[in-house]
């Protein structure tokens, strides 16, 4: 069964840097489009971040454009997400999902999902 499995984790200071992985198991993972979105306490999920099946295009959400990067290495079936600037609005739990879309920040157009890694920004 498809597996979508999230590390890199943790607690930071505002500021600070963490790098997310998602490693993805029994996919064809270069066909599909990869998107992280992250839930606060309280909130509803929102898009963070997208990436084509070819890495050739990214979106972001406005709140983390110029400060996350989103990449992805297709011969290791792992996307990430490189974060910089981080702030104790980042603190959420974070998702990574898969689609067969070309890429979306529409969360209904993804088919899996992983079980989410904590990301706590201290300030």
């Amino acid at each position: 069964q498809v597996q979508l499995v999230e590390s890199g984790g943790g607690l930071v200071q505002t500021g600070g840097s963490l790098r997310l992985s998602c490693a993805a198991s029994e996919l064809r993972f270069s066909r599909f489009g990869m998107g992280w979105f992250r839930q606060a306490p309280g909130k509803e999920r929102e898009f963070v971040a997208a990436i084509s099946w070819s890495h050739t295009s990214t979106t972001y959400a406005d709140s983390v454009k110029g400060r996350f990067t989103m990449s992805r290495d297709n011969a290791r079936d792992t996307v990430y997400l490189q974060m910089n600037s981080l702030k104790p609005e980042d603190t959420a739990v974070y998702y990574c999902a898969a689609s067969t879309i070309l890429y979306s920040r529409n969360e209904n157009q993804y088919d899996y999902w992983g079980q989410g890694t904590q990301v706590t920004v201290s300030s």
